[in-house]
């Protein structure tokens, strides 16, 4: 099975290609550091491989970090996002938020609603030492129930020992749509987790997973090793049990676009993928097309 094949199927019958996970900032806020901080993640760096390898839109995901503190402002205002080619996930109720844990999540959905109607989806993250059952408690509940009502998509970067508590969500607003991410079962922070992938493989029946590079979770020591021999395994492990149209691919550009390439991202589905034409197309943007179709009011 051939690139040109994987490509001519995203491009036929009304596929599209979709980054579930990539990031437009005011200033560069990882390491190792750039030297055009102001420039490297601005909106203009994201498009301009977007159009080179062929993607037509992508999910923005936000984060206020480093020297960012509104961005998911800076992201919804950028005029690129009026053409619907960026969709942008606000950041709510986040661990690095002010708002973390705070009372009143449901209302700051709502002021956020009020703020950017046009929002098809946010992102929560969770704090590593959280066991997660936030997400089903009264905040929790309350949140997300207005999520659900409001047909948002909710980005969740959880971890293994967290996705118990995502199962349990899934069963409480009946039509949330969920996109869990960062959930490597050989991530350095996750190695330890007993029974990662039992725990993971909870996710299977109630959402759909977002897969970043292989870059994203191996330790910055092996980044340099291609292709990530540590994720081979973990690849396999998500293939076995949330197959093709369960997944969709994120690049987290700008953040790891030194290590991987829309271009090399479809020639890996292509090439070392399991799965037809169709399926490797619905992974690489008819699923997440449909999610974001589905979305918002």
């Amino acid at each position: 099975m051939t690139v040109a094949e994987v490509q001519a199927a995203v491009a036929g019958g009304g596929a599209i290609a979709v980054d579930s996970d990539c990031h437009i900032r005011a200033r560069w806020p990882c390491d190792p550091p750039v030297p055009d901080p102001e420039s490297r993640a601005a909106p203009a760096q994201l498009l301009w491989p977007m159009d080179r390898g062929g993607i037509d839109r992508a999910a923005v995901i936000c984060a206020a970090i480093g020297a960012n503190p509104d961005n998911a402002a800076f992201a919804l205002a950028a005029p690129e996002h009026s053409g619907g080619r960026l969709e942008v996930f606000a950041d709510l109720e986040c661990r690095w938020s002010a708002d973390h844990r705070r009372p009143g999540a449901a209302g700051r959905l709502r002021a956020a609603l009020a703020r950017w109607p046009a929002m098809r989806g946010f992102t929560t993250g969770l704090a590593e030492n959280e066991p997660g059952d936030w997400l089903v408690g009264p905040e929790g509940g309350a949140f997300f129930g207005l999520a659900a009502e409001g047909r948002l998509i909710a980005s969740l970067s959880v971890l293994p020992h967290q996705v118990p508590e995502v199962a349990r969500l899934a069963t409480a607003p009946p039509d949330l749509a969920m996109l869990p991410h960062h959930l490597d079962i050989r991530a350095p922070r996750t190695a330890a987790t007993p029974d990662a992938p039992g725990l993971v493989a909870r996710a299977a029946d109630c959402a759909t997973v977002s897969s970043s590079p292989p870059a994203r979770a191996t330790s910055r020591r092996r980044r340099t090793t291609v292709p990530h021999a540590p994720r081979h395994g973990f690849r396999a492990f998500l293939q076995a049990r949330f197959g093709p149209v369960r997944r969709v691919r994120g690049s987290d550009d700008a953040v790891l676009s030194r290590h991987m390439t829309y271009a090399r991202t479809r020639a890996m589905v292509a090439r070392h993928g399991p799965g037809s034409v169709a399926e490797k197309a619905a992974m690489l943007g008819g699923t997440m097309g449909g999610l974001l179709a589905r979305a918002g009011a």
